[in-house]
C-alpha cells in the first residue's frame, strides 16, 4: 500500500523507520504535545503545508522505506 497526502501521522508512524525519516524532514509535530493527541486526525499532505515542507519528497521516502519492509 502506497502512503499518500491523506495518511495520517498515527498510521505512518506504525512504518518501521518512519520516525527517523520525518525526523530528517525537522516534522515539529513528532515532539508537539497537542500533535500526540490528534495523531489520528493529522494528514501529512496538510502537516507538510502547514510547514513548509516538500511533501513529494517525503512521500517518496516513507514509501521506499514501507516498501522495503
Amino acid at each position: 500500500m502506497e502512503v499518500n497526502e491523506s495518511a495520517t501521522l498515527a498510521d505512518i508512524l506504525k512504518i518501521e523507520g518512519a520516525e527517523k525519516m520525518l525526523s530528517k524532514y525537522q516534522l515539529p509535530c513528532l515532539h508537539c504535545p497537542m500533535a500526540s493527541m490528534e495523531m489520528e486526525n493529522l494528514k501529512i499532505g496538510d502537516i507538510c503545508k502547514m510547514y513548509g515542507i516538500d511533501t513529494k519528497s517525503l512521500l517518496e521516502d516513507i514509501n521506499r522505506i514501507h516498501s522495503q519492509l
